[in-house]
């Protein structure tokens, strides 16, 4: 019983540091994707609507990566394969 409360413990710990990794390095791309926008149209505004397509596709892109991290934290928090692997070896 020891071990179950251990290993939850440890995959709460880690999906905490899964979220916010998460959505620090997101928070982190979108504000230097945001202030480049702003740069490059500030120099040519006649691009503007172009970097506008690139800005949007690569923001689709960083967001994805987040969601991608919030998969495997909801995968480790309602399937934990650990807990699996120790209730074979106690069986």
């Amino acid at each position: 019983m020891h071990n179950v409360a251990l290993i939850q413990a440890m995959t709460v710990l880690a999906v905490g540091i899964i979220f916010g990794m998460g959505a620090l390095g997101t928070a982190i791309g979108f504000g230097i994707l945001g202030g480049r926008f702003i740069e490059g149209s500030a120099r040519q505004p006649e691009l503007m609507p172009a970097l506008q397509v690139k800005m949007f596709l690569v923001a689709g892109l960083l967001d994805a990566v987040a969601m991608i991290g919030i998969g495997f934290a909801l995968f480790f928090t309602f399937a934990n394969p650990f807990l699996n692997a120790l209730h074979v070896v106690a069986h």
